[in-house]
């Protein structure tokens, strides 16, 4: 497995000939589907110095747990080991690179490579390799335990970075923790419910790039339930991640339903808000009545994104309050929820429409087509979408047209 210098050394010197459009409010559709674009993507972004939530402490909470994902391309296991620490290891063993894990969820003392036998305990250490008299004399085991990403959490939720010149994590999320804090039950002590995973025929950006403008056209249950949304706040962080939070007010027109539990805010312990925290480059945390939802993600292609809805419960709460979540969960915010539905259908046909040659042109909330947007917007704005196109413009090392001409 490369390092992460070799991946950043590959990106160098292949580097992809591209201008962007001159006006801020446009992106050029080719950025959807060029697969030398995605190629430099895996290496500036996912294997660049951004950090990656690619688990919750709630998935494995006992020493010995486990849980295999992805960083893009590349897989990965995260084990909590038998001192209680939780470790990020790229899922490939040190000696002919074989996948060493392939369940998504277990428990384990050890993991040994089916290929040759090579064991290694649940803190990454390889722990014994057969024929290791015939090995070279300067072998040493310590040299080949898993190899560790850094790794870092808030609020439990459990990040890992590929770049080794990634900020720290604190500094990384800025302006978003207190938006994500809020999410996670503000302390982080949550309790896994379970998870829905599908893939959608999108590109990762495509998938990324939603925002409040489309949510009360596009999603038919907002109108049925007359959802009266009040004042809130939407921002952009210098570094992409999206924050936004609104109060939210108990629908008038839920009788319709056969179970209308699932529109109910009933943790009063909380102000009843629909807060989304959307962190660069696609994980996507909400929080949306009594649902906390993480959407852990990853491109498999230029052409598909692979997501896994994970729903988690507080600690505190009681059997009932348990139970309403679990039962509002899914139905309200999952693939096939009653609110988000429709995204699906609507990811493919961006991407299919995005293969025509031009631009896609930004408008509500844009306050000029030729000035860099702000960082700060209204609730239903998309305007707020370009302030993360400008970070990732920056990051893949891009140069806008000039005024006035064509990209």
């Amino acid at each position: 497995m490369a390092s992460a210098m070799n991946h950043s050394a590959d990106a160098a010197s292949q580097p992809v000939h591209f201008t962007w459009p001159a006006r801020y409010s446009d992106l050029p559709k080719e950025v959807f589907h060029r697969s030398d674009i995605y190629r430099l993507e895996l290496e500036r972004i996912f294997y660049g110095p951004e950090w990656h939530p690619v688990a919750h402490a709630a998935e494995l909470p006992n020493p010995g747990d486990f849980k295999t994902f992805q960083i893009a391309e590349t897989p990965i296991l995260i084990l909590r080991g038998d001192d209680d620490r939780v470790r990020v290891f790229v899922n490939s063993c040190t000696h002919r690179g074989t996948q060493i894990e392939t369940r998504s969820r277990g428990h384990a003392v050890e993991f040994e490579c089916p290929y040759h036998r090579w064991l290694f305990n649940n803190r990454g250490e390889l722990m014994a390799c057969p024929g290791r008299e015939r090995f070279p004399a300067e072998f040493n085991k310590q040299d080949y335990g898993l190899r560790e990403l850094r790794s870092d959490q808030f609020k439990g939720l459990i990040f890992a970075t590929m770049g080794r010149d990634a900020l720290d994590l604190d500094s990384y999320l800025g302006g978003a923790k207190p938006y994500l804090a809020t999410i996670l039950g503000g302390d982080g002590r949550l309790k896994l419910l379970g998870y829905q995973k599908t893939s959608f025929a999108t590109n990762w950006k495509e998938y990324n790039d939603n925002e409040g403008y489309h949510a009360p056209l596009l999603h038919r249950a907002f109108r049925l339930l007359r959802w009266q949304g009040g004042t809130g706040t939407f921002f952009v962080t210098e570094r992409g991640h999206m924050a936004m939070e609104a109060e939210l007010r108990d629908s008038a027109n839920s009788e319709f339903l056969n179970d209308p539990s699932i529109v109910e805010f009933k943790d009063r312990r909380v102000e009843p808000r629909s807060t989304i925290t959307a962190l660069f480059p696609m994980t996507v945390i909400v929080k949306h009545c009594d649902v906390i939802n993480v959407r852990f993600g990853f491109p498999r292609s230029p052409a598909e994104v692979e997501i896994h809805y994970a729903y988690f419960s507080h600690q505190d709460d009681d059997e009932a309050m348990l139970r309403h979540r679990l039962r509002q969960s899914s139905n309200l915010l999952g693939p096939s929820g009653l609110i988000s539905l429709e995204d699906g259908a609507v990811f493919n046909r961006l991407h299919r429409g995005d293969a025509a040659p031009g631009t896609v042109s930004y408008q509500k909330g844009v306050l000029s087509y030729d000035e860099p947007p702000a960082y700060a917007f209204q609730q239903n704005d998309e305007a707020g979408n370009l302030r993360k196109w400008e970070y990732y413009i920056k990051i893949m090392g891009f140069t806008r047209a000039a005024p006035g001409r064509s990209a």
